[in-house]
């Protein structure tokens, strides 16, 4: 097939591109900077340059590359060290998921692309009954106000894509890990700097980033539209992976704080995190997308990660 890839720069881009070319799919990956050009090249795409936020250049790239699948990465990321002001880290990267969105929906529309598939992302479940939510699971109704406009942008990607691609698929990845992905946290374990807050009851899922590279290319190739976790089998509590990480790491174990602290030094959002997060199944990807995770559990990607 021919596939359209954005963010092809990105933590997952960067292996999901390979991955098509070698499964034969021929790729047109984007990237907003000519200084990336000839890393896609090198991987076998064909390098485009635009700015998501360009609405005729967007919808001129996809009309050249007439594409079968559009794959929707957008972000602008860089190293978070702090998620007090949620809304401001994350202020370029909710204009990729909003107006980014709709140019990438509107290319698809001109060019009769009817599958999209686009990231999202599992902290959007409502951090309430159990620990461990599925696709069909109600999602946050009310965030905390420093996350609200990134919350709504994960939203926004998560209801548009379904209703307005004829395909619309939108991956609901944990966090991410390994290559090219949270290296930052790695080292503020290291510098004692990511404490288990208020016990640490939040349940995190975890995904290493060329297993999520793998659950795409399945999506892109198959499955049913709808949403999917994309999540490893084990969600666990923050009082245990990050004990666990900071071993691996060869750090000193975590400091322990009590959530007054917690939501001073680093917010509510952080808090929440800790505390209140939930976890996600993974067992409608594993069945419906013939997906299975290379590290099932985070127990095993982390040492390969942080040791590899």
């Amino acid at each position: 097939m021919r596939v359209f890839v954005t963010g092809a720069t990105g933590a997952l881009g960067r292996h999901l591109v390979p991955g098509l070319v070698a499964a034969g799919h021929q790729v047109t990956a984007t990237t907003r900077s000519p200084g990336k050009v000839a890393q896609l090249r090198t991987a076998g795409a064909e390098p485009v340059v635009v700015d998501g936020l360009d609405r005729e250049g967007v919808i001129a790239a996809v009309d050249a590359a007439e594409p079968d699948v559009i794959v929707h990465q957008m972000t602008a990321l860089t190293e978070m060290r702090s998620l007090r002001k949620v809304d401001q880290v994350f202020a370029a990267t909710n204009e990729l998921r909003t107006r980014g969105t709709d140019n990438l929906l509107a290319a698809a529309e001109r060019a009769g692309t009817r599958r999209i598939v686009a990231q999202g992302h599992n902290f959007i479940y409502d951090q309430s009954g159990g620990p461990v939510k599925t696709e069909t699971d109600p999602v946050i109704s009310k965030p905390v106000p420093s996350a609200a406009r990134t919350l709504a942008a994960i939203k926004y990607v998560d209801a548009t894509v379904q209703e307005k691609a004829p395909e619309g698929i939108v991956l609901r990845y944990g966090t991410f890990y390994g290559p090219g992905a949270s290296d930052a946290m790695v080292e503020m374990v290291r510098k004692r700097q990511m404490p288990v807050v208020a016990g640490g009851g939040g349940i995190w899922s975890f995904i290493e980033t060329r297993d999520a590279a793998a659950a795409t290319l399945a999506a892109i190739e198959r499955g049913e539209p709808g949403v999917y976790n994309i999540v490893d089998d084990d969600p666990a509590p923050v009082a245990e992976w990050l004990p666990y990480l900071a071993e691996v790491a060869g750090a000193k174990p975590p400091m322990h704080v009590p959530g007054w602290l917690g939501r001073l030094l680093a917010g509510e959002f952080v808090l929440a995190q800790m505390t209140t997060v939930r976890g996600a199944s993974n067992e409608k990807a594993r069945k419906e997308l013939d997906w299975t995770p290379k590290y099932p559990s985070w127990r095993d990607g982390f040492p390969a990660w942080v040791n590899g």
